[in-house]
């Protein structure tokens, strides 16, 4: 009789509850979903990933008006210890790397082991690994990798959970697959049978490179000699590249990732197939039950505005600023980087103003940038400056999951402006869909599969959507697609046709619910990469295949040659 594998799944970050604070942004979200929705399907897994005493940081307003990176220690006393201590070396140093773990119980998920270096067995320089969520030096996010990979997997064979394949989100956890070869006495068809791999985005940033020599000091190969990393990573190693070449499958995280991924990714010789599956978010955790129990269209716009009152009392507590629930309310909240694009709606400053003055739109920003992001940090400062000056705009700092949430909840519409196709995916329209906010979206990521023009929201489309054109001429075009959708769909629709609007609600819940709800993302992992992997073997998934990219010549516009 077939049994479900047993999985590990290794996630640098995990956002699972707003007093866990283990995560940064959308990563740690969808790690959360995916770890509460294999708990709901009592699937068989577990989570691995670190314990961050300062967290990400605490993002502030100062007395200057500008954002503040802080760092304030956590002090938790819900977790679980295990007892386990283990033993790394990083950069010629012994760490003792000590587990704690969230029990089933406690938030609804699978097991999840959290590692903290930060205890009293180690000198300061150790304790440190695990004090910052992807500390912006490069020897301490190495060997906060090394920690996540190598200890991750000793911890779990000392707590005797007999994993058949570990899935690796993103390249931190790599270092799992080198201890793997280690163990396996350099047999990489061994490591491959247990090995899968996510990847998340086509953006360089989130494909890490390293020298080999400093990562082969930092003891990041688990004993791999040098010859050996340069195979698999090349000299100026790619975590991506290499986890490539050491899984059995790799996935990426939407259709059209799918697509980018395969083009990107192959001139990589012997890489494993790169699959498509796309994100999902928790239905459990993210949907108001008002919006669940809303039969009419009535009950939808009632709920809407009732939670529209909820968030508009916390903008007013944080802000001072007072906003109207009926006046058409319009969020873009993620991750401040450039080429997702907060500033595009203020391309051009006269019309937006115009717009905020005769109370047709209210605009709520939200979002953190990593603190040695230079450009993020320019582009939040220049939004909170402009809410202080425009009429019915805010910037609400410290964006995190209870803030998520009640914005989802809150909203009328979710803006996500990426520059096409470096959006991945972007999850954070599919929990607001479920709280029947409408996605206006550029034609990227999952919105190309979830966001249906006119029936469940809206979608910056043209002709020539892809042409190889400068980037500033395609910021000008989103630009104009945007406000045209504003000024011509939307503003019209939200008050002068509210039966409409509630349909477009409706239809919006609908197919988030359908097909956008985690509980379907984790089965299909199940289905089409995990389960291939049995005790004692490898089953091949016969139905299972590339994506083709030869018919997609949109694709030979898109050069990644700074990845490459």
């Amino acid at each position: 009789m077939k049994t479900l594998p047993k999985v590990a799944y290794f996630s640098m970050e995990i956002a699972i509850d707003q007093s866990l604070s283990t995560y940064s942004g959308g990563l740690g979200f969808l790690a959360g979903s995916h770890m509460q929705s294999a708990g709901y399907l009592e699937m068989p897994m577990v989570g691995v990933t670190m314990l961050w005493s300062f967290g990400y940081y605490d993002q502030r307003i100062g007395a200057d008006g500008k954002a503040e990176v802080a760092y304030v220690r956590k002090h938790y006393d819900f977790l679980k210890d295990t007892g386990i201590m283990v033993d790394v070396t990083v950069f010629g140093q012994n760490a003792k790397v000590k587990a704690f773990k969230v029990e089933p119980e406690l938030f609804g998920t699978v097991p999840i082991y959290l590692l903290t270096t930060d205890i009293p067995e180690n000198p300061e320089e150790i304790r440190k690994i695990s004090h910052r969520l992807y500390d912006g030096d490069e020897k301490t996010r190495i060997s906060q990798e090394v920690v996540l990979g190598i200890a991750g997997v000793k911890v779990l064979q000392a707590d005797n959970y007999d994993f058949d394949t570990i899935h690796m989100n993103e390249g931190h956890a790599l270092p799992a697959a080198f201890e793997l070869l280690r163990q396996y006495n350099g047999d990489l068809e061994k490591v491959k049978r247990r090995t899968v791999f996510t990847t998340h985005t086509p953006v360089a940033a989130g494909n890490e490179v390293h020298w080999v020599d400093t990562l082969l000091e930092g003891g990041f190969f688990a004993g791999a000699s040098r010859e050996r990393a340069i195979q698999l990573g090349g000299e100026n190693f790619s975590l991506t590249v290499a986890a490539l070449r050491m899984s059995r499958v790799a996935n990426a995280v939407s259709q059209l990732h799918g697509l980018v991924a395969n083009k990107m990714w192959e001139w990589v010789e012997g890489r494993c197939p790169i699959r498509a599956i796309t994100n999902a978010v928790n239905l459990h955790y993210w949907q108001d039950e008002r919006i669940r129990n809303a039969k009419t269209s009535t009950d939808l716009l009632n709920a809407k505005h009732e939670m529209k009152q909820e968030l508009f009392k916390y903008v007013a507590g944080v802000t001072g600023k007072r906003f109207d629930p009926d006046v058409l309310t319009i969020t873009w909240a993620r991750r401040f980087a450039d080429y997702k694009r907060a500033w595009l709606i203020f391309m051009d400053k006269d019309r937006i103003t115009k717009l905020l003055n005769e109370n047709k739109i209210q605009l709520i920003f939200a979002g953190k940038f990593h603190p040695d992001d230079t450009m993020g940090r320019e582009m939040f400062n220049n939004i909170l400056n402009l809410s202080n000056s425009l009429k019915n705009v805010v910037l609400l700092p410290n964006y995190e999951l209870e803030l998520s949430a009640m914005l989802k909840k809150g909203t009328d519409v979710w803006m996500n402006t990426p520059l096409r196709p470096f959006e991945a995916s972007g999850t954070s329209g599919m929990s607001a869909n479920m709280n029947g906010a409408l996605h206006l979206s550029s034609y990227d990521g999952w919105t190309v599969e979830g966001t249906f023009d006119g029936i469940n929201g809206y979608t910056l489309n043209y002709p020539g959507l892809d042409d190889d054109i400068p980037w500033e001429e395609r910021h000008w075009k989103d630009y104009e697609c945007l406000m045209s959708i504003i000024e011509n769909q939307i503003i019209p629709t939200y008050y002068e046709n509210k039966e409409q609007w509630a349909h477009l609600m409706r239809q919006a819940i609908r197919i988030s619910e359908a097909y956008f709800n985690s509980d379907r993302m984790v089965i299909e992992y199940f289905n089409r990469v995990y389960k291939p992997i049995a005790k004692g073997g490898v089953e091949e998934d016969e139905h299972a295949s590339d994506i083709s990219v030869a018919e997609n010549p949109n694709l030979d516009a898109w050069t990644f040659s700074n990845i490459k």
